[in-house]
């Protein structure tokens, strides 16, 4: 069973049908033992940082995921969900991310002829032997949207890396920790194979 937390944040339904699709059971849910006795954990979400996180905290979902982490379960977070694993995003100064990963969101920089927010295919480089993306070829298209992007403290959990009037790092890997900036729920046959990648993970409770 893949637990998909629920705080209010929009997609949870999409990742839910990609899940569905490609034979893995899920549950959208805010529960803390059903998400703690779940086999893989996804932090989805579209919306904004600050709001964000003011859900987490109000169901108490923040500890929860920090548990998560602490028992080593596979957690995958998406798009806003990897943004909120680490420390800060100037699209709410002040407020104080997850902190489970080194980094920080920032603004992507204007620049002629590019549009913000980022919406669309951009291809990825890949990491060797970065686990989500077993079996997929280097230069693969997927798909985001977003603002915001990563610049992780650590560039050794960088999985994946895109280029968009910066350098975006968009998918990080550390330990049983996984994240995309980009949508896998979204990107045809690329994205459901790094859901099955994902599904396949073995982990523990600690």
């Amino acid at each position: 069973m893949i637990a998909i937390i629920d705080y209010d944040a929009g997609n949870l339904r999409s990742v839910e049908k990609a899940l569905a699709f490609i034979g893995e059971e899920s549950s959208i849910t805010r529960d803390r033992a059903q998400i703690l006795a779940a086999d893989k954990v996804i932090l989805p979400g579209v919306g904004s940082f600050g709001d964000a996180m003011e859900h987490l905290k109000r169901y108490g979902l923040d500890e929860v995921i920090r548990e998560v982490v602490k028992r080593q379960i596979p957690l995958l977070g998406i798009c806003l969900g990897l943004q909120l694993l680490f420390e800060r995003s100037e699209e709410s100064p002040g407020v104080e991310g997850l902190g489970i990963l080194k980094g920080e969101i920032l603004h992507i920089p204007e620049k002629e002829g590019l549009k913000i927010p980022h919406m669309g295919w951009n291809s990825l480089n890949i990491r060797d032997g970065a686990g989500l993306f077993q079996g997929i070829a280097q230069n693969a298209y997927v798909y985001f949207v977003h603002s915001y992007y990563l610049k992780a403290g650590d560039e050794r959990i960088v999985a994946a890396t895109t280029h968009y009037s910066t350098e975006i790092h968009a998918s990080v890997e550390d330990g049983m920790v996984f994240a995309c900036q980009f949508h896998p729920e979204k990107s045809g046959d690329v994205g459901l194979r790094i859901l099955k990648n994902f599904a396949a993970i073995g982990g523990g409770r600690k």
